[in-house]
């Protein structure tokens, strides 16, 4: 059995979840959401 899981979803799960528990880092986890992303994204990583 093989489980594949992407880093973009787990990513936006941690994200999401944080916001429930703590709504005012919303800014600092959209912040790191998008600085993760763009570095993903110069490396040349889909997601």
């Amino acid at each position: 059995m093989t489980i594949h899981l992407e880093l973009a979803p787990l990513i936006s799960l941690g994200a999401g979840i944080g916001i429930l528990i703590f709504p005012r880092l919303l800014n600092y986890i959209v912040a790191g959401y998008l600085i993760a992303m763009g570095v993903l994204g110069l490396f040349g990583h889909s997601f």
